[in-house]
């Protein structure tokens, strides 16, 4: 999996590419936390656009990524979700917690 960050004012953006599936979840929830605690951004946006296949991995990435945001007072979107990985977030019901756009 291929990640793409930006910061533009207190925004964080984080753009995945490929598959997010159990080998690369971990990896990316550190490099997520890293980076939230480095930048402090008030909103993050997840950018799924790139993604070609997502497991339940990626609803572990989601809410990791919420609580780290939270903890700062800040929020999270995630934006631009292929079909696949909507159905995966759908089933899930995680539009009930996090504003999937």
């Amino acid at each position: 999996m291929e990640i793409r960050t930006g910061i533009e004012g207190r925004t964080l953006t984080i753009a995945l590419q490929g598959e997010l599936d159990h080998h690369g979840a971990r990896e990316l929830m550190e490099g997520m936390d890293r980076l939230i605690e480095q930048e402090l951004p008030v909103k993050t946006m997840l950018d799924l656009a790139g993604l070609t296949f997502m497991d339940s991995s990626g609803i572990a990435v989601i809410l990791r990524a919420k609580r780290r945001m939270e903890a700062l007072g800040g929020n999270l979107v995630v934006v631009n979700i292929p079909k696949q990985a909507a159905r995966v977030l759908d089933t899930a019901g995680l539009g009930r917690y996090v504003k999937l756009i």
